[in-house]
C-alpha cells in the first residue's frame, strides 16, 4: 500500500497491509441510485441546505446561498499555483443541478452522482445497509492483485493507444480535448473493468473513504485491517476535519493533479462537495431479496438525520457488488 513517487509524500512509506474479504459496488453510485434514496427518505444534501451565518462570519446574508464548487475551464492558460481560478462556487449547484440551477441530470441517470459531501455519502450508505470503504480496502480493490505499477492498470498511460480512465486531455485548465470521449464526467462502466470486475477506480470522480486524513498516517498504520487515524489533521488547513478521497477525477492530468496514479491519496473537508466528487459503497456480505436488490430493514437504518431531512426507508437499490479477495473476484 502506498507509493514510492516523491510527489506523493503523504503516501509513503510503501507498507504491507492485510485486510479481510469484503464486497464492493462495481461502480460509483449513480444519479439514478441516489435519486431512489432521496425519493424514499426525502434526504436533503448539504449543498441544498441553507448556510449557517455562524460558520461564515463577515459574509452578508445575501451571499449565504446554498450551492457547491464547479470546475470551470478558464479562457486562457493560467498559473497552476492558484486553483481558485478554475473553481467557482455556483449558487444552486447540487446533485440534481451539477452545473447550477439551469442544469439537470435528465438523460444522465447512469452518470456518477456528484456534489455529495462525506455526510451525504454516509447517509446513503447507511440507508443501503452498507458503508464507505476504508482507504486500505479501496486501494486493495483498485490494485486488484496487481504489481506496484505507475497506474492501477499498468505502467503505460495508454496501453495499445487506449484510454483506460476518464481524465483530462489537452491543456489544463483551459482546454479539454476530450480525447477519451468525455468532457466532464462519463457514464459508469465506460472504461475497462479491472481484474476484480470493478469499474472507474481511476479518474471520473474522486471517491470518499471512511478514514480521517493525516499526511503521516502511513508511518504508524497497523498491518491488519487499518481503519485510519483517530482524528484528522491537514497542515494546509489545520482547523478543517477531512476524510480521505481516492482515485482522482476527470480533471486529473499529467499537467495537474496526477493523483489518479496508483497509491496516491486525496483529501476533502467533510461538508464540502464538488462536481468531480462521488463515492461507492462496500459491505461484508450482500443481502438480496427475490428480485436481486439489496435490502435493509427500517430498524437497521441509522437516524443520521432527524425530522424532515431524513426518514427511514425499508429498502434500497444499488450497484451490483463484487467480492474482493486475495485470489479472485467472485459475484
Amino acid at each position: 500500500m502506498g507509493s514510492d513517487d516523491p510527489a506523493f509524500e503523504d503516501a509513503r512509506p510503501v507498507h504491507k497491509v492485510t485486510i479481510a474479504d469484503f464486497w464492493m459496488d462495481e461502480h460509483e453510485v449513480t444519479n439514478a441510485e441516489f435519486a431512489a434514496f432521496v425519493k424514499a427518505t426525502h434526504y436533503i444534501t448539504i449543498a441544498e441546505q441553507q448556510l449557517n451565518p455562524a460558520d461564515f462570519p463577515g459574509v452578508s446574508a445575501e451571499d449565504l446561498v446554498p450551492g457547491s464548487a464547479v470546475f470551470t475551464p478558464t479562457g486562457q492558460a493560467v498559473d497552476l499555483n492558484y486553483p481558485l481560478q478554475w473553481w467557482k462556487y455556483i449558487h444552486g449547484a447540487s446533485w440534481k443541478h451539477p452545473y447550477g440551477p439551469e442544469s439537470d441530470i435528465k438523460g444522465k441517470e447512469n452518470y456518477p452522482v456528484v456534489h455529495v459531501c462525506y455526510t451525504d455519502a454516509l447517509a446513503y450508505a447507511k440507508w443501503c445497509g452498507k458503508r464507505l470503504p476504508t482507504e486500505a480496502e479501496w486501494e486493495f480493490a483498485a490494485r486488484a492483485g496487481g504489481a506496484n505499477t505507475t497506474y492501477y492498470w499498468g505502467n503505460e498511460l495508454q496501453p495499445g493507444g487506449k484510454w483506460m480512465a476518464n481524465n483530462f486531455q489537452g491543456h489544463f485548465p483551459d482546454k479539454d480535448t476530450a480525447a477519451d470521449g468525455y468532457e466532464g464526467t462519463a457514464p459508469v462502466k465506460s472504461f475497462p473493468a479491472n481484474r476484480f470486475g470493478l469499474y472507474d477506480m481511476e479518474g471520473n470522480v474522486w471517491e470518499w473513504c471512511s478514514d480521517f486524513y493525516r499526511p503521516d498516517y502511513y508511518q504508524m498504520s497497523p498491518p491488519a485491517n487499518p481503519q485510519g487515524p483517530a482524528d484528522s489533521y491537514d497542515p494546509d488547513e489545520p482547523g478543517a476535519v477531512k476524510r480521505v478521497q481516492r482515485g482522482g477525477s476527470f480533471i486529473c492530468s499529467e499537467q495537474y493533479c496526477i493523483r489518479y496514479k496508483a497509491g496516491s491519496r486525496g483529501k476533502g473537508e467533510v461538508s464540502s462537495g464538488s462536481n468531480n466528487l462521488g463515492f461507492r459503497c462496500v459491505q461484508i456480505r450482500p443481502v438480496r431479496n427475490e428480485a436481486g436488490a439489496s435490502t435493509v430493514k427500517a430498524d437497521q437504518v441509522s437516524s443520521l438525520q432527524k425530522g424532515p431531512l431524513y426518514k427511514k426507508a425499508a429498502c434500497c437499490v444499488g450497484s451490483p457488488s463484487r467480492r474482493v479477495t486475495l485470489g479472485a473476484a467472485k459475484l
